[in-house]
């Protein structure tokens, strides 16, 4: 099969906004778009049944309707729809695996359910072994306009180990976009930085040193490689989660990691994936990485 950029649909609007989206993304990366509808009471498509007979009418409905709409904006763009039966999350983590980017609607914080968001989003996010991108209702309008003078591409590192997988797809997306690239790194402060006036600067400048050292050696094999691309590092002496969450008020995308080999009883998402994917409000991708 060609690469392709696969959404899952669900009829909501956040997964047709997820399909707005991933059909720029796949525009602009020269793939196919494949439009992924997967539910396990689907029935075997019965030869020369009438609509009025189709159990499966309403789910071919929904991805004819957003392939229609999506080659009417997108008239080069090959578009393939395909229904499955099969569970949803099942589903999404197997063509995950075949993808080259999966892309799911988001409610962040919201508790309405859906059949794709939700446990359903956060579980095939803590899973994929290939990038996976949150994309909430909206997010698709706001592409359609230029974007702020302020917005760029924030890559979130921790610096606690190898992270090119995670730079290499925001240096990727960056430059792909045309905008700049902000690599933001929290670091919260050690107890004993700690003083009963605030905090001891000598402690936070040595700290806030180290960090921004360690943080520009990370990005020098990127920033040669994008030489043209405009590279901004931010080391905020603060909690990553908190950095981050701010770092994304005003990005047009944020990168945040995900750990491929984490403890067995550990959570799939560490605490900066956690808090990206429930506040940010721009497109959040999630790397998993070594």
């Amino acid at each position: 099969m060609d690469p392709v950029v696969t959404v899952g649909l669900d009829g909501s609007p956040e997964s047709v906004a997820a399909a707005r989206w991933a059909a720029d993304e796949a525009q602009r990366r020269r793939l196919t778009l494949r439009l992924l509808h997967a539910w396990p009471m689907l029935a075997p498509d019965p030869a020369h049944a009438s609509s009025a007979l189709d159990q499966n009418y309403w789910a071919k409905k929904l991805v004819h309707t957003t392939r229609a709409e999506i080659q009417a904006t997108h008239p080069g763009l090959t578009v393939i729809g395909e229904l499955v039966a099969e569970d949803a999350q099942d589903a999404l983590l197997r063509v995950a695996a075949e993808s080259e980017l999966t892309v799911l609607g988001s409610r962040g914080l919201e508790s309405v359910p859906s059949y794709f968001l939700g446990d359903i989003s956060t579980a095939v996010v803590g899973r994929a072994v290939r990038p996976v991108v949150l994309v909430r209702a909206g997010a698709d309008e706001a592409g359609q306009s230029p974007p702020p003078r302020t917005a760029a591409v924030v890559a979130a590192l921790k610096l606690a180990g190898p992270c090119d997988d995670l730079l290499a797809f925001a240096f990727e997306a960056a430059a792909a976009r045309g905008l700049p690239l902000r690599a933001v790194h929290g670091e919260t402060l050690p107890l004993h930085a700690h003083m009963p006036w605030g905090a001891d600067h000598e402690v936070t400048r040595e700290i806030e040193h180290e960090a921004r050292t360690r943080l520009n050696a990370a990005l020098q094999r990127w920033r040669v490689q994008y030489p043209d691309l405009d590279v901004v590092d931010s080391v905020s002496l603060e909690s990553p989660a908190r950095a981050v969450a701010k770092a994304a008020e005003t990005a047009a995308m944020l990168v945040v990691g995900r750990r491929k080999d984490r403890p067995p009883l550990a959570p799939c998402l560490g605490s900066v994936a956690q808090a990206a994917i429930h506040h940010a409000r721009c497109p959040v991708a999630v790397v998993p990485h070594d």
